[in-house]
């Protein structure tokens, strides 16, 4: 027994789109059947029903309304999946058969346009990647939002990884051939859905779109995007403005790792705005500003000379204050152009998103005003280029209502007077209806019928009622019988017969009109979509250099200097974030000296005394300064970075099953592997995942090598006190320390970094500020005065520098090549049992329970 002819048609649909959820549509319902709808049951937590399909079992099924469809759809997009939106094609009154469907759009994570499922102020990118033989990599981005298209050429995997995280892409199409193992990892790293899409030629419709990019490789990559994009959308993209060309090597490069550690656009255990980078700067008054804030935190620039442009313009914003408080109330009244704009082509805004556009540009004179009385030629070319884009304005203003409904299909948004025959229809409509409450009052006296009365509805149209008992006053001939009730009569008369189709005809092409008026102004909008564009990207500029001007003033950032021989001088440098969250903002703040003498900072001193926030704040702060912004100091002089890499804090890779030591050596890999001479390097508590003995050899091995082949400008956190005798070996490493005192046998930390090494690590200090029990720290401290005096008999050696071969890539080799100089003990007493055993412990790391077993675990080796 065959499937009913319309499951026959949803499977045949169905399978044109095998990885996407069907929407089918059946009268006010999208329904999904088979695995479809016992997925959706379970992601949508909706009921599962089944219905006959034709075969002996039932099929399973499951719907959701029309007219909430886009609340579920939002709900499968984030979680990652794609929609294919199946819709009648045919009016059913002439169909033959199965109405015909087709999938009109293909709504995946990367091509979204409904306002609800997107972030005002966040991009929503979809990226096309295609791979060459020689292991390069085209790669092309875009916002289907806002029409920005980017392209560039990417020399390995790791960079295409690292542009990815810096777009935050939600979708990535690639050719079916595409390595199944790379896709696995991307899928896992990044949390991204991937499309495949085999056509890499530029649709001919949106050839220029690539008038600029004259390589085979980005072209490519191009091309896939757009196939892709036509494919899916089944619509006018004329909203895509032309690609742009963009160097990998212009911004500075930050991998997903250091992003990360360094919270710059959410926090990273909670994976919030609230308490990163992000949140601290954004003072922006425009979504497309919020968005635009983001892009210059993820890719910091490397050209001074714009960057100081930047700061100029910052500078100049602090110094008007008026100026600038004018063009904040402005930029308060400006909705989000770029998606307007992307609405406006997409065929998808509605009149009162065109009033929203008309509000935002009524703006743009007052901005442009503000921007001209500020004292800087950046500023002022910047207002030359705004185009108030008056005569959009005009045309909106002209046909559309000040407070149109959301509907764009009933009427009732277009102004009187724009338009003859619309003012003709509803005079018409309007009129009418008067003529008829005057034609009742006439009946009423003609036929001594008090209680007649003209009524309408949609089935049988105008007529007049009269009651059984009043029947008899009608006059013969002109009242025509139109329908029967139980206790009176309805008629017609060929007065109301005329009048009702002049009125009806009239009510009918006055919503049809309307709705073709809309859309002739919606296209008339459509034709500036270049010039608004443009003002909007003015604008969300505009708009970041006026946050940056007003973080800055708020919290006494200082304009960096920056240096030609990679000097570091930070004056009172802050961390930005730490000191607007911590209770009563009180930040310790401290000085960074480092020279073309000093390449590297050793720094010791206890947990909680503050390594790892002095460590970020010095990244915080370069970033911010190549971003265009004023930093967190009050004297700033800072080289300009190529990359930072960070490696802070422990966590396990359970995914790629690698422990949270693996993880510490990958990334201390990455860094050694990709920095260079003029990259920052933030290593903090390298080696501690393994033995003491190890761990030590490691760390100084690390020390060594990027001392001695990188030489870029490094801190270096540590715990092993021993590597503090490294700076009577290594030329160009210094120590520093955090300090910390004890005061009734509590320890106070200071937070305050200065020349030298730290005296003691407080890690038992630290335990007790954790509230372990009180008899446990009593047992600590004897044993390690116990230890302390043991090891006072035999101190455990530093090994002389030794030059590390040219030759040697893997840290392991280092790491062994240490080690192997240490003075090993001849055999492990129980006493050199424990010691290695307490060092190698990680108080920060265990539980209350876990430190307590542990050292009872010490205790009773001791006792036997």
């Amino acid at each position: 027994m065959a499937y009913t002819p319309m499951i026959q048609q949803y499977l045949s649909i169905k399978a044109q789109y095998p990885d996407a959820f069907l929407f089918f549509r059946l009268g006010d319902f999208y329904e999904m059947f088979f695995e479809d709808a016992k997925k959706a049951s379970v992601e949508l937590e909706i009921t599962l029903t089944s219905r006959d399909g034709g075969q002996n079992e039932r099929i399973p099924m499951c719907g959701v309304p029309y007219h909430a469809a886009n609340q579920y759809i939002k709900v499968l997009v984030e979680k990652g999946y794609k929609i294919a939106i199946c819709e009648q094609v045919e009016d059913p009154k002439s169909a033959k058969g199965v109405v015909k469907r087709e999938v009109i759009q293909l709504i995946t994570p990367g091509t979204v346009m409904d306002n609800q499922s997107l972030t005002p102020k966040e991009n929503n990118y979809l990226t096309s990647i295609s791979a060459f033989s020689d292991h390069t990599f085209g790669f092309s981005v875009c916002d289907l939002t806002t029409g920005e298209v980017k392209v560039t050429s990417i020399a390995s995997w790791e960079s295409v990884i690292q542009e990815l995280a810096a777009y935050e892409s939600k979708e990535v199409v690639v050719a079916p051939s595409f390595d199944e193992t790379v896709l696995d990892e991307l899928k896992q790293r990044l949390s991204v859905t991937v499309s495949f899409e085999e056509n890499e030629e530029i649709p001919d419709a949106l050839k220029k779109l690539a008038d600029a990019i004259d390589q085979a490789k980005m072209q490519k990559s191009l091309g896939r995007l757009l196939q892709y994009l036509v494919k899916t959308q089944k619509r006018s993209l004329d909203h895509l403005q032309p690609a742009e060309f963009y160097a990998v090597q212009d911004y500075m490069a930050i991998d997903p790792n250091s992003r990360r550690n360094l919270e710059l656009v959410a926090t990273m255990k909670e994976k919030k705005k609230f308490g990163s980078l992000l949140w601290l700067l954004d003072k922006t008054k425009t979504a497309m500003g919020g968005r635009k804030l983001k892009q210059w935190i993820e890719k910091p620039l490397l050209n001074q000379e714009k960057i100081n442009e930047r700061l100029s313009c910052v500078e100049s914003l602090i110094d008007h204050y008026f100026e600038r408080e004018t063009v904040r109330e402005s930029l308060e009244k400006v909705y989000d152009l770029e998606r307007l704009v992307g609405r406006v082509a997409f065929g998808n805004v509605n009149a009162r998103e065109l009033i929203q556009l008309k509000q935002s540009l009524a703006q743009v004179p007052a901005v442009i005003q503000a921007l001209n009385d500020i004292d800087n030629d950046v500023i002022k070319q910047l207002a030359e280029r705004m185009d108030p884009c008056a005569d959009v304005k005009e045309i909106i203003e002209k046909g559309i209502i000040d407070d149109p409904p959301i509907s764009i299909t009933d009427g009732g948004i277009i102004k009187s007077g724009y338009h003859e025959k619309l003012d003709q229809y509803r005079d018409i409509s309007q009129n009418g209806k008067a003529w008829i409450a005057e034609l009742e009052q006439a009946e009423r006296e003609n036929t001594g019928i008090k209680s007649l009365k003209i009524g309408y509805n949609k089935v049988f149209g105008y007529y007049i009622e009269v009651t059984k008992a009043n029947l008899k006053y009608l006059p013969e001939g002109r009242y025509e019988r139109k329908q029967t009730l139980a206790n009176a009569e309805r008629f017609i008369t060929p007065e109301l017969k005329e009048k009702e189709k002049l009125i009806l005809e009239a009510e009918e092409k006055m919503v049809d009109l309307e709705y073709e008026l809309f859309q002739e102004i919606r296209s008339l909008i459509k034709e500036h979509s270049i010039r608004l564009q443009e003002l909007a990207q003015l604008i969300s500029r505009i708009d970041v250099l006026q946050s940056f001007a007003v973080v800055s003033e708020n919290n006494q950032y200082t304009k960096p200097v920056f240096s030609d021989d990679r000097t570091i001088e930070l004056k009172e440098s802050r961390h930005p974030v730490v000191e607007q969250v911590i209770e009563n903002n009180v930040f310790v703040a401290n000085d960074l000296s480092m020279d073309e003498s000093c390449d590297m900072l050793l720094i010791t001193g206890p947990n909680m005394g503050g390594k790892s926030t002095f460590m970020r704040q010095v990244a915080l702060s370069a970033i911010m300064a190549q971003m265009g912004c004023f930093v967190p100091a009050e004297h700033a002089v800072l080289p300009i970075f190529d990359q930072i890499f960070t490696r802070i804090g422990a966590a396990d890779d359970l995914v790629s099953g690698q422990s949270t030591f693996m993880v510490e050596m990958m990334e201390a890999q990455y860094a050694l592997s990709h920095a260079t001479q003029n990259s920052l390097i933030l290593l903090d508590e390298i080696g501690r995942g393994t033995s003491t003995y190890d761990g030590i050899a490691i760390a100084q091995a690390i020390v060594e090598y990027i001392h001695d082949h990188i030489s870029a400008k490094t801190l270096f956190s540590t715990h092993y006190h021993e590597l503090t005798q490294l700076e009577e070996q290594l030329s160009r490493l210094k120590n520093v320390h955090v300090t910390a005192m004890e005061e009734d046998g509590k320890v106070v930390f200071l937070h305050k970094v200065l020349p030298g090494q730290a005296d003691k690590s407080y890690g038992i200090h630290v335990a007790k500020l954790a509230s372990l029990p009180d008899a446990l720290i009593d047992r600590a401290n004897v044993i390690l005065n116990d230890l302390e005096g043991k090891e006072e008999e035999k101190t455990l050696p530093i090994p002389s520098h030794n030059r590390i071969s040219e030759n040697s890539e893997q840290l392991a080799f280092f790491a062994n090549e240490t080690s192997n100089k240490q003075e090993r003990p001849a055999a492990d007493s129980k006493e050199k049992q424990i010691i290695t055993a307490l060092k190698s412990i990680d108080l920060l790391a265990m539980n209350p329970m876990e430190a307590m077993n542990e050292l009872y675990r010490l205790q009773t080796l001791l006792k036997k």
